[in-house]
């Protein structure tokens, strides 16, 4: 099944939520922080403007980017987790 997002959104595969703490306690799955980095990998064509033209993307398919804690709509396809969300609710690139 392939998922195509429409105008300015993106889907994103959310990164696994920490198992440990840094000082080695393990977390059980009710205190895990919902992760807010994960790669895109789809992206819609653009934002439609107002003269008939899509803007174009600012990101692209392999990006790892991070997102708002709260932002997107969570979907689970084939057992795989994904976010959709607009390109707007990125808040950054994680450059390598």
């Amino acid at each position: 099944m392939k998922l195509r997002p429409l105008d300015d959104r993106v889907v994103i595969k959310q990164s696994e939520a920490q198992e440990k703490t840094s000082g080695g306690i393990f977390l059980p799955d009710t205190a895990k922080e919902k992760p807010q980095i994960g790669k895109i990998v789809a992206t819609g064509p653009g934002k439609l403007l107002d003269d008939g033209k899509r803007g174009e993307m600012s990101v692209k398919k392999d990006d790892k980017v991070i997102y708002a804690k709260y932002g997107g709509n969570e979907v689970e396809i084939e057992g795989e987790k994904y976010v959709i969300l607009r390109e707007s609710d990125l808040l950054g690139i994680v450059e390598k």
